[in-house]
């Protein structure tokens, strides 16, 4: 018998904070995970993702505010939470002296819903030796083994933190993005956090972003593109404009790149109130929209 929450949310956070020395890390977070598709969770290194995750996994206990998965509090009930949950951690902390083989005997006997044949199919994909020591592996074959691990026992939450770091280009599009959507096509839930933008907005259904412990933005993906519009903006007389909805502002006279939550009707009526012309309107990528709301762009993560 299902013990979610009502209202069909996997994962429910309610203003969590959580603070350390150098301060808060989280700062009244609330994110909602409904079941079904990937949910991604951008922001800056540093941001509080991690973090969050952790409190998720029950790592964590919430000082402030509440955490439930599954409609439990992993930190009371890790012994039904943590067998529904697949977690590829950024640090991918394998055991070294194991073979590869030995590495998915060992984690299989934590799962009882470890699919043998599904194992063996992603290590075949994911072209890893299965008499591979674990220390021998190059950092994105680590990152395909701990992957690996997290996905054959089917889990309903799927949690990847950073999985991306160490994997080369076409593995990371071909393999991950494969992956995360056959997950999620089966019913099951992805949060896939990181600090690639143009890579969650390639698979995810909704996006949480998060900086400095904040919230900012929390919609689907359709919802921020929708609501979000780009524009050039040619000043003549040289002042930087003011339009409906701004929300960024970049370039330089006379002409501007304005980010703005209004539509195309309302801006162009107001630039040309103003003696302004909108010389072109398209809609922002992820990153655009993020640094509009953050004020900041996502640092790339360091991949030794």
């Amino acid at each position: 018998m299902s013990t979610d929450a009502g209202n069909g949310a996997v994962v429910a956070v309610e203003h969590l904070s959580r603070g350390f020395r150098r301060g808060l890390a989280l700062d009244d977070v609330s994110v909602s995970i409904a079941r079904g598709g990937v949910h991604g969770l951008v922001g800056e290194n540093g941001a509080g993702k991690t973090t969050l995750i952790k409190h998720i996994l029950g790592l964590y206990k919430a000082k402030s505010g509440s955490v439930r998965v599954f409609g439990l509090d992993p930190v009371r009930s890790p012994e039904s939470v943590l067998g529904r949950i697949g977690y590829l951690s950024e640090d991918r902390d394998l055991p070294g002296w194991m073979r590869v083989r030995d590495l998915l005997r060992y984690t299989s006997a934590f799962y009882p819903q470890w699919d043998g044949a599904y194992a063996e199919e992603l290590r075949v994909l994911f072209e890893l030796d299965a008499a591979a020591q674990v220390k021998h592996l190059s950092r994105g074959e680590l990152a395909k083994a701990g992957l690996l691990t997290a996905l054959a026992h089917r889990p309903e939450l799927l949690l990847l933190d950073e999985p991306s770091s160490g994997l080369d280009p076409i593995v990371r599009r071909d393999i991950l993005a494969a992956v995360i959507r056959t997950v999620a096509d089966e019913g099951r839930t992805v949060l896939f956090s990181s600090h690639l933008l143009e890579e969650v907005e390639r698979v995810a259904d909704r996006v949480t972003m998060i900086s400095r412990g904040k919230v900012v933005l929390d919609e689907g993906l359709a919802e921020v593109k929708e609501g979000h519009h780009r524009y050039v903006v040619r000043a003549e007389n040289g002042a930087a404009p003011a339009l409906p909805g701004q929300l960024w502002l970049g370039g330089a006279a006379p002409e501007w790149t304005v980010l703005s939550t209004a539509g195309v009707d309302a801006v162009t009526a107001a630039a040309e109130a103003a003696g302004l012309a909108v010389v072109e309107a398209d809609t922002p990528s992820l990153e655009e929209v993020f640094v509009a709301r953050a004020g900041r762009r996502p640092e790339p993560a360091e991949e030794g």
